[in-house]
């Protein structure tokens, strides 16, 4: 999927929206069935000890634990940088850390791959 500016920036908005709303729901629908997951936090939540996900279910399940966790969660979007078929999200995250996630879309627009990073 070929991104523009506009369909990025709009993108970034409508998830920001979702996360920051904790509505599970809306979080899980911007995210395709074949899904690769990369994050620290899938390690220090203790969902596994690789930091990965390939199932929309565990996902999901990482994501309400991630949501109860941290019951005040708010992101705060800095930047869209725009690739081909991919963009990165930098954003302010939990605890005040700043985050960096590279997030590639399908040919629906749903997210396929993320890696994300985190400072400190």
């Amino acid at each position: 999927m070929h991104l523009t500016e506009q369909a990025a920036q709009s993108f970034a908005r409508q998830w920001i929206d979702a996360w920051n709303s904790h509505d599970l729901t809306a979080i899980m629908s911007l995210y395709a069935s074949d899904i690769q997951f990369f994050s620290p936090y899938i390690i220090k939540l203790g969902m596994n000890e690789q930091g990965m996900i390939t199932d929309k279910g565990d996902l999901e399940k990482y994501f309400e634990r991630a949501l109860g966790v941290y019951t005040d969660l708010r992101f705060e979007l800095h930047e869209v940088l725009v690739g081909a078929d991919s963009l990165i999200l930098y954003y302010t995250s939990v605890n005040d850390r700043m985050a960096a996630e590279m997030t590639e879309l399908d040919e629906e627009g749903k997210i396929s791959l993320v890696k994300a990073h985190y400072n400190r």
